[in-house]
């Protein structure tokens, strides 16, 4: 498994995720540094990985593309005019590398591309303001995004169109879809609701001590999420309650989480309760939300970056597919290697 990481300094931070064998501090786990790359003119503001392909997000309105498994940059998209918001790649059940890469972006407006090869496919504006998230339901078909402008939109990916539009009279700031797509979160300041994905109904409503800054869906209908109170919480979805809480997980604000699971077809129990986080201090953490039941819970491996993080996600590495540039975007050399420091 696989970490990329963003920062204000504008540099991608990667790590791979390894069994650690002997360990003087209780940890099992360990981060390695794959790379550390300046990637960006302008501070990282969103990430996405799936398989050995990432890509990240700037103030610079660019996207830059990676392959991790040779630990090399693919290029850069230049489709957007404003700061790019949101990354979320689209890849089917059937499939080890993405079909699609959809971005968001500080203008209203949402790209889709085809990630093989990366093609601008065509340009949405589901929003008047800056898009603040996006979400794709894991049909492939559909996806979910909110806005500066407090509405939440619905956007058909098969036909390339809004489908959907609502004034909720307040910002949310985050959408997720749950794992199969029966469910989807809405965060607004301290509040996360559980919303019915047909009809968009309000389930029940969920309330952290602060504001939520980040949130990931996980396995066994739990959603995880971070923020201001340095916790990492893992909420029941079904009960509407919280089944762990890790109290002061980082020593800052917890700009990022991601919840790991092997996704290579072996089955491991304690895959679901497998997270990783990352604070504006420059740490990253992974845990056993589990642990939180225990008096001093400690994290199973911990890398620090030295560097202001904005944001965090991750994938398997399944796949040593690499994936192509296509006419949308710029193309580095095929031996163009990230630097690693």
């Amino acid at each position: 498994m696989s970490l990329i990481a963003g920062s204000y300094e504008k540099f991608i931070w990667g790590f791979k995720l390894k069994p650690l064998k002997h360990s003087s501090d209780g940890k099992t786990l360990t981060l390695t540094q794959l790379f550390s790359y300046p990637s960006h003119i302008g501070p990282v503001t969103c990430a996405a990985s799936c398989g050995p392909a990432a890509a990240s997000g700037s103030s610079d309105d660019t996207i830059h593309l990676y392959d991790l498994h040779s630990a090399a940059s693919l290029g850069s998209l230049h489709d957007h005019s404003a700061t790019i918001t949101s990354l979320c790649f689209y890849t089917p059940s059937s499939l080890s590398f993405p079909r699609n890469l959809i971005s968001a972006a500080a203008d209203g407006s949402v790209c889709i591309f085809d990630a093989d090869p990366f093609v601008h496919l065509t340009t949405l504006w589901p929003h008047k303001k800056a898009v603040n998230d996006l979400a794709v339901h894991p049909s492939g078909k559909l996806a979910l995004t909110v806005g500066r402008d407090q509405c939440l939109a619905m956007l058909n990916l098969v036909r390339g169109r809004r489908s959907f539009f609502c004034r909720m009279g307040k910002e949310a700031t985050l959408v997720k879809y749950d794992l199969n797509g029966e469910n989807f979160f809405m965060v607004i300041g301290d509040k996360i609701g559980v919303h019915a994905a047909e009809d968009a109904r309000l389930l029940f409503e969920l309330e952290s001590r602060k504001k939520v800054l980040c949130a990931a869906p996980g396995e066994s209908g739990l959603l995880l999420t971070g923020g201001e109170d340095c916790n990492i919480t893992a909420w029941d979805t079904k009960s509407g309650k919280a089944a762990y809480c890790i109290e002061d997980a980082h020593s800052t604000r917890v700009k990022g989480i991601v919840a790991l699971s092997r996704n290579d077809g072996t089955t491991n129990t304690d895959d679901p309760y497998l997270v990783a986080s990352a604070s504006s201090d420059g740490v990253i953490r992974v845990w056993d939300v589990r642990m939180a039941a225990k008096e001093n819970p400690y994290p199973l491996a911990e890398a620090e970056t030295k560097s202001r993080l904005t944001c965090l996600a991750g994938s398997s590495l399944k796949s040593i597919k690499r994936p192509q540039m296509g006419n949308s975007g710029t193309k580095e050399e095929p031996d163009s290697k990230m630097e690693v420091s």
